[in-house]
């Protein structure tokens, strides 16, 4: 599991920084898709400027990806961006391409959750115990033994 972990981690943070970059460096790289929903979504997106802080972001997730640092961050932020494009790979722009692209970034999201998964669980409490003092948390508390 580990040369899987290890391989999706490189292929989707070079693909991620790729991408990411291409939006800066190479002026109309970006592909639109072949429908009119897809088209006019990404041009929606580039036209009102969130495009540019989308495309920022998969950088900075990329170079975490490929540092293997930061990585239950990482995997958590990349969930909102891949929901978009995973959405816009079966819904809005569908082909052979595109289903392979959007099945690929599920694939991805797992392989790389999946290691760290004991992050997670914490995160999933239906009813906690708030702390409202100004302490920070960090580092986070330790049981007692």
């Amino acid at each position: 599991m580990k040369w899987v972990y290890h391989t999706s981690r490189l292929a989707f943070g070079g693909w991620s920084v790729f991408s990411g970059m291409g939006h800066f460096l190479l002026r109309g790289w970006q592909p639109l898709g072949d429908e009119p929903a897809s088209i006019a979504f990404t041009q929606a997106l580039i036209a009102s400027g969130l495009f540019t802080w989308v495309k920022v972001i998969e950088v900075i997730l990329g170079l975490t990806m490929l540092a293997n640092r930061a990585m239950p961050l990482t995997v958590i932020a990349l969930v909102p961006l891949n929901v978009v494009i995973v959405y816009w790979n079966f819904a809005l722009d569908e082909g052979a391409v595109e289903w392979t692209f959007g099945a690929l970034s599920i694939a991805f999201n797992a392989i790389l959750a999946w290691p760290w998964r004991r992050y997670f669980w914490p995160l999933i409490v239906w009813k906690g115990q708030a702390d409202y003092g100004l302490a920070t948390g960090w580092p986070p508390a330790r049981d007692k033994v």
